[in-house]
């Protein structure tokens, strides 16, 4: 298989603006590129950069209902709160349909890249639009790109397709698209649900007890989790699963929510606990599926001081040549921050110090984080012919 690496993109996704000042805006995207650009992380040779092309009905259908599409093509003129179109998460936007059918059409190119062997790695940062449900939108998502892309890999023959969801909030379209598929392991390591939208993904929630039971993981972390105990609670469960599972493919959800300075949210990653939380799950591919690996975008808030940070780190370290974090950020990029007239100050430098050191987990601790981490290996791991009160499982 060709090791090479391909990044999804064309400026028109930036034409998902949600409506203007809606958090989700598009600049967070404009920035990432450019400040990957400016660090010579999308240097030919280094990634092929590809466009995509809108998805069609047949791929929208995969996963969403045809009521749905023709609500979402009517919403800029005539919204339907039925379906989640025209709500304060949800507002409408001359384009709509056709903004979130490339961001899905950019995420099934990458699954058809690293399917084909034409890339080993294929990133969309615009896609991870994990909220989007059958018949409704959600949570800023229309589409779920991220649950079409897997639904595209099932109908190429997949049987066992890895979903690993990084974002601070429940990975929940994607979890309900497939709770009942035993083909689809979804495995989501967000902040608890009693304190963050969409209050789903208890560690409870295991699968369709009749026909997939053990096919759902999640991992609830309590409000301020920190880098390390975020990288203890994600090593104490995810790798074991995933390992158990052994997928042909991985499709991770690298949303930046969790950072510390994130608006909507209450985690308290730094730069440096994301970028080594890229570097797990890409680990993880080369381990268990010989690195076929996609990964999509998703949540993230900070659009200047973390996202454009945290996903030129996934960039990189996709591409298998990773910035050094102390890397100064180039001040043309840092200048149009402020041209832009963005509030937020321009970060100097592509790490924060975050410390990202941990200690393995065991039994015998009784932190919050470990509290949270004993309950999902009682939910899930026996499924996975697992102790879960082992820490060699």
């Amino acid at each position: 298989m060709s090791d090479s690496v391909a990044v999804v993109w064309d400026e028109a996704l930036l034409g998902y603006t949600m409506g203007g000042e809606h958090p989700l805006h598009p600049v967070r995207l404009d920035l990432t590129m450019r400040l990957a650009d400016g660090l010579g992380v999308l240097a030919p040779g280094r990634v092929e950069v590809v466009r995509p092309t809108p998805a069609g009905e047949d791929l929208l259908t995969l996963v969403h209902d045809p009521a749905y599409l023709e609500a979402v093509r009517r919403a800029p003129t005539h919204p339907d709160e039925a379906f989640g179109l025209g709500t304060t998460d949800n507002p409408v936007f001359e384009g709509m349909y056709e903004a979130a059918a490339l961001i899905t059409g950019g995420s099934v190119l990458a699954a058809e890249l690293v399917h084909s062997g034409r890339a080993q790695h294929a990133v969309n940062i615009a896609g991870g639009l994990h909220h989007a449900m059958p018949g409704r939108a959600s949570g800023f998502c229309v589409f779920n790109d991220a649950a079409i892309a897997i639904a595209w890999l099932l109908g190429q023959g997949y049987e066992r397709i890895a979903y690993v969801d990084l974002d601070v909030h429940h990975g929940d379209g994607v979890q309900a698209t497939f709770y009942d598929d035993p083909r689809v392991l979804t495995v989501s390591i967000h902040q608890t649900p009693l304190t963050l939208f969409p209050g789903t993904g208890f560690p409870e929630e295991t699968g369709d007890p009749e026909k997939a039971l053990g096919s759902a993981v999640n991992l609830a972390l309590p409000n301020g989790t920190d880098d390390s105990g975020w990288l203890r609670a994600f090593t104490a469960v995810v790798p074991s699963v995933v390992r158990a599972f052994a997928p042909q493919i991985l499709v991770t959800q690298c949303g930046c929510d969790a950072h510390h300075e994130d608006p909507l949210a209450d985690l308290a990653l730094t730069i440096d606990g994301q970028r080594a939380s890229y570097r797990a799950v890409h680990d993880l591919a080369h381990e268990v599926c010989d690195g076929r690996w996609i990964a999509l975008g998703g949540g993230g808030y900070g659009l200047v001081r973390c996202v454009p940070r945290a996903w030129t780190h996934l960039l990189a370290e996709a591409s298998g040549d990773r910035l050094d974090p102390v890397t100064a950020i180039p001040q043309s990029w840092r200048d149009d921050v402020v041209a832009r007239g963005l509030k937020a100050r321009p970060p100097t430098h592509m790490t924060e110090g975050g410390y990202t050191g941990f200690s393995a987990w065991d039994p015998f601790t009784e932190s919050r984080v470990d509290r949270a981490v004993s309950r999902t290996r009682k939910a899930s791991f026996p499924y996975f012919g697992l102790d879960p009160d082992d820490p060699r499982d």
